[in-house]
C-alpha cells in the first residue's frame, strides 16, 4: 500500500421512506459488506441506526456503484 486512501467502488445506500432524496450511503464491498471499524465514530453512529430503522424510516439497502469511482475507469 503507498498510504493513500482509495474510495471504495460501491456504497451502501440506505434511502428515506419519507423524504425523497435522502439517504445514507456509505462505503462497501461488492457484497454490501461494510467495515465498520474503517468509519468514523459519527458514520458508524449513523449506519448503526441506519441498519435499526430499515422499514421503519429507510428502506432496504442497495449497493450501487460508487459514481465518483466509476467516473475515473
Amino acid at each position: 500500500m503507498n498510504g493513500s486512501i482509495t474510495p471504495a467502488a460501491f456504497e451502501l445506500r440506505f434511502s428515506s421512506l419519507f423524504k425523497e432524496g435522502r439517504a445514507w450511503a456509505f462505503p462497501c464491498d461488492a457484497l454490501g459488506r461494510v467495515d465498520m471499524d474503517a468509519l468514523s465514530t459519527r458514520a458508524l453512529n449513523n449506519y448503526l441506526y441506519a441498519r435499526s430503522v430499515i422499514g421503519r424510516e429507510v428502506a432496504m439497502p442497495v449497493v450501487l456503484a460508487n459514481a465518483t469511482q466509476s467516473a475515473l475507469h
